[in-house]
C-alpha cells in the first residue's frame, strides 16, 4: 500500500464564484448562517483538514478578501469568461495549487464533514485513483440512496493541463471531466455521520432550512 497523503500536502479551495442565481442574484458566500457568513464557515471547516487554503470569487472581492485574511488565503477569480461554473475555479485553484492535491468545497455547505480531506484522500490511495469525490445519502432518511457530490473533489494537482484542455475545449460538466481519470467514488454514510452534512443553501428556502437543524 503507497503511503497515505499527508494534509500537509493538500491545498483547500472554497468555491464562491457562482452568479447566486437561485438566492435571487446575491453573493451567495456572504450570505448569514448563524451569525457568520456561509464561505467563513466553509473556511473554518476546512482549515484544520488542509495545508493551505484557497478561496474562489468573481465579486465582492473585498468582503471576500477580508474573510479570507486570517487564513492567509488568495482570493482568486475564474480565468474563464462568463460564469463558466465550478470548473472554472477548480481550474484557478489548480494554477495557483502549490501541494500535490486541491480539495475542493462549494461555500454555501456550512456542515462540511470534519474529515473529509483525510477520507478522500484515504480513498484516492487505496484505489490508485486520481480523483476523489464524496458521495452522500440523498435525504436524512435511512438508506436513501448514495448521490455524488462533485463539487466535493480531491484532484492532484498535475491534472491542470487535462482540465485546462477540457475546458478550452467548451466542457463545463464536472461528471464528464471526471470521467476521463481513475476516480474513487468515497461513501459518507458510516454510523454517526452527519446526514446534512453536505445540505448547500442555493435557495433562502433551504438556507433557512439549514439554519432550523440541531
Amino acid at each position: 500500500m503507497p503511503d497515505p497523503i499527508a494534509l500537509a500536502d493538500i491545498t483547500g479551495l472554497v468555491l464562491a464564484g457562482g452568479q447566486g442565481s437561485r438566492m435571487g442574484g446575491v453573493d451567495k458566500g456572504l450570505q448569514p448562517f448563524r451569525g457568520q457568513p456561509l464561505a467563513l464557515h466553509a473556511l473554518q471547516r476546512l482549515a484544520p483538514q488542509v495545508g493551505a487554503l484557497l478561496l474562489s470569487a468573481n465579486r465582492s472581492r473585498d468582503a471576500y478578501e477580508a474573510l479570507a485574511a486570517p487564513f492567509h488565503a488568495p482570493v482568486l477569480a475564474d480565468g474563464l469568461a462568463g460564469y463558466a461554473g465550478p470548473l472554472a475555479g477548480f481550474l484557478a485553484g489548480l494554477a495557483h495549487c502549490a501541494t500535490p492535491w486541491l480539495l475542493t468545497v462549494p461555500c454555501d455547505s456550512p456542515r462540511l464533514p470534519a474529515d473529509l480531506a483525510r477520507r478522500l484522500a484515504d480513498a484516492a490511495v487505496r484505489e490508485g485513483a486520481d480523483i476523489a469525490i464524496a458521495c452522500a445519502p440523498d435525504s436524512a432518511t435511512p438508506g436513501a440512496p448514495l448521490r455524488a457530490q462533485p463539487v466535493f473533489c480531491l484532484l492532484r494537482a498535475s491534472l491542470r493541463a487535462s482540465l485546462a484542455h477540457y475546458t478550452h475545449e467548451g466542457g463545463r460538466k464536472i461528471g464528464a471531466w471526471t470521467a476521463q481519470h481513475r476516480c474513487a467514488r468515497v461513501p459518507f454514510d458510516r454510523p454517526g455521520d452527519d446526514p446534512h452534512a453536505f445540505g448547500n443553501a442555493n435557495t433562502p428556502a433551504e438556507l433557512q432550512a439549514l439554519e432550523s437543524l440541531g
